[in-house]
C-alpha cells in the first residue's frame, strides 16, 4: 500500500556502464576537465531523487507525475547520496545532498500531476529515433544505479529515469561536441510505457546561447504506439568552455 509521506533515502552513487561514451563520467576524463574523479550521470542522480515520489505516490506518479530537476553541482562516482524532501506548496522538493562543501548538488521538485502535453515550439528539429525500450531504456534503470526498489520491473513499465536518458541520448548523439553536461528538465509523465515497447523520440533545439559553456533547450516528445507518454523540456551544456 502507497503512502503519502514522502520520505528520505541514501545511496552510494555509481555510474552505469553506458555512461562512459560521455568521458566525463570517466576518471581519465573527468580529470582532464579538472574534476577529481567521474562524474556521476545527471540522469541518474535524478533517478535517485525519484525514488522518494515513486515510493509516496506510486504507479499514478509513474503515469502522470513529473517535475523539474535542476543540477547545480557534481556528484561524483562513490559519493553517498541523500535525497532529502521538504514540501513546496503543491509539490515536494527533493535535494540532493552529499559530503561536499557546497550542497545540494542537484533538486528536484516532485509534483503529482503534471500539466498536459505541449505542443513542440519551433526551432532545429533533429531526427527522429526509434528506440526498443529494453535494457538501459528499459524498467531497470534504477536498480542497476543501486536502488533497491522494484516498482518499475513488478509493473513491467519503463522507469521514469529513461525519459531524460533518451534526451541525453539526443543531445549525445545529434548535439553535443566533446565532453558536456546535462543542467537542467522539466519532465512531464502522461502514460505508463511497458517494457519491450518501441519509443518514438521527436526533437527540437528551441534555443542555443552562452552560459559556462555552449548550452541547448530542447523540447522532447516521447511516443510509444502513437501516444505521447513523456514530454521534456531539457537543457545542456554541449560544449565545454
Amino acid at each position: 500500500m502507497h503512502h503519502d509521506a514522502v520520505e528520505s533515502w541514501a545511496v552510494v552513487a555509481q555510474n552505469l556502464p553506458e555512461h562512459a561514451r560521455n568521458p566525463i563520467h570517466t576518471d581519465a576524463g573527468a580529470q582532464a576537465a579538472g574534476f577529481p574523479r567521474a562524474l556521476v550521470a545527471g540522469v541518474t542522480t535524478y533517478a535517485y531523487l525519484a525514488h522518494p515520489p515513486m515510493v509516496a505516490w506510486g504507479e499514478a506518479w509513474i503515469a502522470s507525475g513529473g517535475g523539474e530537476v535542476r543540477f547545480r553541482r557534481p556528484v561524483f562516482d562513490g559519493d553517498v547520496v541523500r535525497c532529502t524532501p521538504t514540501i513546496d506548496g503543491d509539490g515536494v522538493l527533493v535535494a540532493a545532498i552529499t559530503d561536499e562543501p557546497d550542497q545540494p548538488r542537484a533538486a528536484f521538485r516532485a509534483v503529482r500531476r503534471a500539466a498536459s502535453a505541449a505542443p513542440m515550439r519551433s526551432g532545429e528539429p533533429l531526427p527522429v529515433k526509434e528506440i526498443p525500450l529494453v535494457g538501459e531504456w528499459g524498467s531497470d534503470y534504477g536498480t542497476r544505479a543501486g536502488d533497491p526498489l522494484r516498482l518499475c520491473a513488478d509493473l513491467g513499465v519503463v522507469h521514469p529515469a529513461v525519459w531524460p536518458a533518451l534526451a541525453n541520448h539526443v543531445v549525445h548523439t545529434e548535439v553535443a561536441r566533446g565532453s558536456w553536461i546535462h543542467t537542467r528538465s522539466i519532465v512531464r509523465h502522461h502514460g505508463l510505457a511497458h517494457a519491450g515497447a518501441l519509443a518514438t523520440v521527436r526533437s527540437v533545439v528551441v534555443e542555443r546561447f552562452d552560459s559556462h559553456g555552449e548550452r541547448a533547450v530542447l523540447d522532447v516528445a516521447i511516443e510509444v504506439d502513437g501516444v505521447v507518454v513523456a514530454t521534456l523540456e531539457h537543457e545542456a551544456i554541449v560544449a565545454l568552455p
